[in-house]
């Protein structure tokens, strides 16, 4: 019988300062903490973009703060967002526009959108009609990985970002100011990389739901900030006098734009499933490995996204490896099976499934699926399969 987590105890001391500091975060959608940070200084900017990536450094050289806008989840409810979406697409656009229209983004100054969907292009135009005068880009990503090709390409897409964020700040993105960004974001990174290998090695120091608002907080805050938050969490939670439960370790993939509500996280592991390996937030950590900090910085980031980023649905698999990478994954991680769960009408995450689900078929690794939104609300159903996936391997070590 599967052995679940208790409810989870009210933090006290500076772990629980911290937690309750990335939980207002996660709930702050008037963006609260990018006005106080635009109010310190009226030069401030502040650059809204859409999942999965942007090159954070750009904006950050430029002096502007890179600002995750993920969605209302299921804080928010859709009034006007309907109207603009027809039925059968995800629900974060949705969101998003409600999000927009009730005069929650004001706080942004532009607005990225990646290209990674045509839900996401189509919601570029509507922000352009909606808010005519604030800087609205559509990021198109390369899909040839070639340095002299794509790349160039990359590289003349961010320098157009630079330009823009850097005449609204008056910043002009230099080699050696984007250099420092980068300096700053790998810092970032290590800080990100000692928090993941301790949830690989010991998963119950770090509760998915926590793990998961430590990466929503690097989408609000200055990363020197966040940097510093990461280190100190990671460190705290080492000393917690937390224990091991009886679950399985599982990786779950499919959730790499809309993201899961707090509440779906819990019933996972309240189901008996370590959740040690995801791709939640993974624009946060999309270029793992540390970028150089010397030589030509535009060519180091565009080399980054095409040889070094990890991979996801919404990025061109141009080596034909997304599948073997799955599977090497889970044995790096020593993980007992896979969840792919997708949110409901995820085109990209979807169109993935068949070619995942082959991959670990052959290679002899249980997973099981499911469907989601942002406001899902209902659970029984989720947590069933996933105790029964749990219980079956932990009695027989298949499903």
């Amino acid at each position: 019988m599967t052995i679940v987590a208790p409810t989870e105890p009210v933090l006290a001391g500076r772990l629980g300062e911290i937690i309750n500091r990335a939980t207002e975060l996660y709930e702050d959608l008037d963006f609260k903490a990018v006005l106080d940070w635009k109010a310190k200084d009226k030069t401030r900017r502040a650059i809204g973009f859409l999942p999965v990536y942007v090159p954070r450094e750009v904006i950050h050289a430029a002096g502007g703060l890179p600002v995750g806008i993920m969605g209302g989840g299921d804080m928010t409810e859709i009034v006007r967002g309907d109207s603009y979406f027809q039925s059968y697409i995800c629900h974060l656009p949705r969101s998003v526009i409600e999000l927009l229209v009730n005069g929650r983004l004001d706080a942004m100054d532009g607005f990225l959108f990646p290209s990674i969907c045509d839900v996401i292009r189509n919601l570029s135009g509507m922000f352009k009609l909606l808010k005519p005068d604030r800087y609205v880009h559509y990021f198109d990503l390369p899909q040839n990985f070639q340095g002299n090709l794509g790349g160039r390409f990359y590289v003349h897409e961010m320098k157009s970002v630079a330009t823009a964020v850097s005449g609204m700040t008056g910043n002009a993105v230099s080699d050696d100011r984007l250099r420092e960004s980068i300096r700053v974001y790998n810092a970032n990174r290590k800080a990100m990389a000692a928090m993941l290998d301790l949830r690989i090695e010991k998963p119950w120091l770090v509760p998915a739901m926590e793990y998961y608002l430590m990466l929503r907080a690097g989408y609000l805050l200055p990363v020197e900030e966040h940097t510093v938050m990461l280190n100190e969490y990671t460190e705290l939670v080492q000393k917690s006098d937390r224990r091991p439960l009886d679950n399985i370790r599982v990786m779950v993939r499919g959730a790499f734009c809309e993201q899961p509500p707090l509440a779906l996280l819990r019933t996972l592991e309240r189901a008996g499933c370590y959740l040690v390996d995801d791709d939640f937030v993974v624009g946060a950590r999309f270029t793992p490995k540390p970028i150089p900090e010397t030589g030509d910085p535009w060519e180091a980031l565009a080399d980054a996204f095409m040889n070094h980023s990890l991979p996801t649905a919404s990025k061109y698999d141009q080596k034909h490896e997304k599948a073997k990478l799955l599977v090497d994954r889970v044995r790096e991680v020593r993980a007992d099976g896979v969840l792919l769960m997708a949110p409901s009408f995820c085109d990209p995450a979807l169109l993935d499934q068949p070619m995942l689900q082959s991959a670990l078929e052959k290679a002899g690794i249980p997973f099981t699926s499911f469907k989601y939104s942002e406001d899902t609300g209902q659970f029984q159903v989720i947590r069933e399969q996933a105790g029964t996936f749990a219980d079956a391997i932990k009695l027989w070590g298949i499903v």
